[in-house]
């Protein structure tokens, strides 16, 4: 669809090293990013600088890694559109729905995700496709409630004259509106 783009936050190495259930996520992922590429829709890399690692370690994980044609937008915040240029990139290529991925969930996926909301987008979160830091054992809450609390508030919340739709990577269709 040519008014959509893939989003995929911070899926870098470095940061993706103790997340929840990451090798799954990943493979979702880059499932994704197959699928947007074969139907011409935009895929868009946010990378988190870290200031305090080489850089090698911040580059994103091989198994989602950008290729040519794909933008990388680099961020010092949650919210992946600020000081990004990542709103313009998308006006200018007259996206209207945002597909969002990545890590980590309760900050830079939901951040990013109420500022699609904010600046007029639809939100398309893939359940299935963001993931967070693991947990000790026993930890309240565990990674995987995180993500289940988050799917949950963006299945239930509104935002005026905006669609929101979570569903898992499976029933992503870049040739058609995704399946709820």
């Amino acid at each position: 669809m040519p008014d959509t783009a893939l989003l995929i936050i911070d899926m870098q190495s470095a940061l993706l090293s103790e997340a929840h259930d990451v090798e799954t996520c990943l493979r979702r992922v880059a499932h994704l990013t197959a699928q947007a590429r074969s139907a011409g829709v935009p895929i868009i890399y946010l990378r988190q600088r870290l200031h305090d690692l080489p850089a090698s370690l911040s580059d994103v994980h091989p198994a989602v890694a950008p290729r040519p044609g794909d933008t990388v937008l680099d961020k010092d915040s949650a919210d992946s559109f600020l000081d990004t240029g990542l709103g313009d990139l998308l006006n200018e290529r007259a996206v209207r729905r945002v597909i969002v991925t990545g890590f980590a969930t309760e900050y830079c996926v939901d951040s990013t995700s109420r500022s699609v909301l904010s600046r007029g987008y639809d939100l398309v979160l893939v359940s299935d496709g963001h993931t967070t830091p693991a947990r000790p054992p026993g930890a309240a809450p565990s990674a995987a409630q995180v993500i289940a609390h988050h799917n949950t508030t963006f299945s239930t919340i509104q935002y005026a004259g905006r669609s929101i739709t979570v569903t898992s990577a499976a029933h992503i269709r870049f040739d058609a509106a995704p399946a709820s």
